[in-house]
């Protein structure tokens, strides 16, 4: 059937190639079979054998007639359908016509889009032979489209950035080209595509001018750069200048301290707590100089260690209670019970923090006081730490201006408190880096609220906690003192561990309202006044189990033995939780702990913090600087050491050999850093090289420096020091360096 269907389909393309041979052979076979036909009726007829019988010959001729009839009827139905089908194939013909119109005039639209574009465009085959190439490719390669067509034309390349190769083929690459306008960047992107079916894939190429994006990359880039070494010169330039400020300051807080120490005139005395100040507020100033050089390089690095939160926050307390009592206002502080004991970051970021929040808070505030409250924030992980005040408030439009850089609310505030405007700044960064934020809401002439929100997560210790919260339900306690942020905070707390508290701002209504329940505990404030304490106080002996007085350390000399006898104890404020439970939970028959320790302190000696050996500690001292050799040989010889003092890393090393050669070496070198002819690097490298190679004990060295750098302590423990001691020198660290290791060497005697 196949082959029969092949041999029709050739016949009727050869008739249709050659239609004058169908013509020929329709024709004779139709007059064949006319003329056949008549020829043979004819004869037949008029034969004289023919027996001719018109019936028959009727019949005949009307069976044929019939047979032509059916023939025509045939011609005619064939002759329609053939008529239906050209109408579908017309109709099918128009479609086509139309669709292959549409088809051209899409190929034109994008032949004008390629051409009109500013994209490159440039086909190659397999061969690199280029078979199109548009208008702006042209242009650039200077070259006409009927001399690049067929050729391996290539444009100039200057400059050949990376390759990346795109995970559907494409090859993405930047070269720089030289173009009639000058050095253009251009952006390529390189695939195979196929443009007809059968025919073998080209290389399509198609490129982007992207001059300006690669130029403003560029200067970005070397911005970047110049920012880069700037920001390196600047954290240079505060180094050596803290490093040259911080030298002279040594001596100006040393020798300070060394003078009060000594017998002065009351007016003496005042001027030099005069200069002791002046220094401590320069060296703060240098401190939040050099810590915005930090943040600013991104050299911030935190810690993510276990700590006491409670701890953290009383000490923060007590540390600035000094400066607000002298003002006459107080400071108090409240951790939330519900918060874990032991918190896992960085403790001294987060003292940084709210050391400055609180300091600024009682700068600007004259009356009330300064309340750090700490409780859970609204994310789990998250803690709260609000610092309220009730001072002279920021008016909205600075509430954002005073976290940026060198900024204070007005000129006016800069005049009046001072500060160089750094602080929020600085904290609100380190509070950014630690992954929280800082808010703030305040209004004018009522006080600000500062809060500080950190994720901490709680610290897996094993450690218990430092106290246990007593349990007072159905407890009264009565609270005698002015209305004030402390006393408030009080008796938050004692809510919470179950009393009934009941805050009284004058001594007579207290006394009047003893009578009325049986109170487990009265606390009065010192601050009444003698005579309404001494009454309150005797009124409620018969009233109260715990009778207990509050007063500030500055106070507590004003407080009578007589008066003390009255109370069954004492807090100092701003009250620590574990205090507060201590004294309500004690027996009251313990007598009041200001009378059993003064009682102790009578009958024996104070002990010293660590006992000296008979002999003093041989310290070689490396200094170049005269004041601070002095003070350091004025410290140490007051401390009971023998001191050698040397000006150089030469000299030093010169007396460290003759020490180690004559069989009495030194216990403690203090070597100075930065030193002429050899540094202290240097010097310390040395030691450690003659004591590997003569197997000599090791001699603790401990770095003096100005500079607070990382990378500089990283460089002193690299050097082989032991330990390092910022200047100006703190009095209490020298101390505890030095009973260490005079405790070390009398235990190894």
């Amino acid at each position: 059937m196949g082959r029969f269907f092949r041999i029709k389909l050739r016949l009727r393309r050869f008739v249709r190639r050659h239609s004058w041979v169908a013509t020929i052979v329709r024709s004779f076979t139709i007059f064949s079979v006319a003329f056949g036909s008549a020829f043979g009726f004819i004869s037949g007829a008029l034969s004289q054998q023919s027996g001719y019988d018109p019936n028959a010959f009727a019949i005949g001729v009307s069976f044929l007639f019939a047979l032509a009839c059916l023939w025509i009827v045939t011609l005619g139905i064939r002759l329609r359908l053939m008529r239906k089908r050209l109408r579908t194939i017309a109709m099918h013909n128009e479609a086509m016509a139309d669709r292959n119109w549409e088809l051209q005039e899409a190929e034109q639209r994008a032949s004008t889009l390629f051409e009109a574009q500013d994209d490159l465009i440039v086909l190659r085959d397999l061969d690199g032979l280029i078979t199109y190439a548009n208008d702006a490719y042209c242009e650039l390669a200077q070259r006409p489209r009927s001399e690049l067509i067929g050729s391996t034309a290539t444009l100039k390349v200057l400059e050949q950035g990376d390759t990346a190769l795109e995970s559907n083929g494409t090859r993405v690459y930047d070269q720089k080209i030289e173009g009639p306008l000058g050095p253009r960047w251009i952006a390529w992107r390189e695939g195979l595509v196929r443009n007809d079916a059968g025919a073998p894939a080209e290389m399509q190429s198609v490129g982007r001018d992207v001059t300006d994006r690669t130029e403003s990359e560029h200067a970005l880039a070397e911005a970047r750069d110049q920012a880069d070494a700037a920001n390196r010169a600047k954290s240079r330039f505060l180094a050596m200048a803290s490093h040259e400020i911080r030298t002279p300051l040594n001596g100006i807080i040393g020798m300070s301290g060394l003078l009060m120490d000594t017998q002065l005139t009351p007016e003496q005395m005042t001027y030099v707590k005069a200069v002791k100040t002046s220094g401590d507020a320069l060296l703060a100033l240098i401190e939040e100089l050099l810590d915005y050089s930090k943040i600013e390089a991104g050299k911030i690095d935190l810690e993510h260690r276990a700590f006491a939160l409670s701890g953290l926050i009383e000490d923060i307390t007590e540390l600035l209670a000094p400066r607000a009592q002298t003002k006459g206002i107080e400071i108090a502080a409240y951790v939330d019970e519900r918060l874990p004991t032991q918190v896992t970051g960085d403790a001294a970021r987060l003292r940084q923090v709210l050391l400055n929040l609180a300091g600024n808070a009682i700068k600007f505030t004259a009356t009330g006081g300064v309340a750090l409250i700490v409780e859970p924030g609204i994310w789990p992980n998250e803690i709260s730490f609000l610092v309220r005040d009730t001072g002279i408030g920021i008016a909205p439009e600075a509430q954002q201006r005073i976290f940026r850089e060198f900024e204070q609310a007005d000129d006016r505030i800069a005049r009046s408190y001072g500060g160089t405007g750094l602080g929020l700044s600085i904290s609100d960064r380190i509070v950014k880096r630690m992954g929280g934020r800082i808010t703030l809401a305040s209004t004018p002439g009522a006080g600000s609220t500062f809060e500080v929100s950190i994720p901490l997560v709680a610290a897996d210790t094993g450690e218990a906690s430092g106290f246990a919260a007593p349990d007072l339900t159905g407890q009264s306690i009565m609270l005698v003192a002015p209305h004030s942020i402390e006393v408030s905070l009080i008796s938050r707390r004692l809510q919470r561990w179950g009393a009934q508290t009941c805050i009284v701002s004058d001594a007579n209504v207290a006394e009047a309202l003893l009578p009325e329940r049986s109170w487990q505990a009265v606390l009065i404030d010192h601050t009444l006044g003698t005579p309404a304490m001494e009454a309150f106080a005797e009124a409620a002996r018969l009233h109260a189990t715990h009778r207990i007085v509050m007063f500030t350390p500055a106070t507590r000399q004003d407080l009578s033995a007589s008066e003390s006898a009255m109370f069954t104890g004492y807090l100092v404020k701003p009250l620590r939780a574990s205090s507060l439970a201590a004294r309500l939970t004690a027996s009251p028959e313990i007598a009041a702990p200001s009378r059993a320790i003064e009682a102790a302190a009578g009958s024996a000696p104070t002990a010293p913090a660590f006992a000296l050996p008979d002999k003093g500690l041989s310290i070689l001292v490396a200094e170049d600087n005269e004041i601070n050799a002095l003070l350091m040989r004025s410290l140490l010889t007051r401390l009971g050491h023998n001191v050698v003092i040397t000006t150089n890393g030469e000299q030093a090393m010169e007396s460290w050999l003759s020490a180690t050669s004559a069989g009495t070496p030194y216990d403690l070198v203090l070597m100075d850093i930065q030193m002429p002819r050899l540094n202290g690097i240097e010097t310390t490298k040395q030691i450690r090289a003659h004591e590997a190679a003569h197997s000599v004990r090791r001699t603790p060295i401990l770095a003096l420096t100005a500079n607070t750098l990382v990378e500089d302590r990283y460089a002193c423990f690299e050097a082989g020091m032991d330990g390092f001691l910022i200047k100006p020198l703190d009095r209490e660290k020298l101390e505890e360096a030095l009973a260490g290791l005079a405790a070390a060497r009398h235990i190894a005697a």
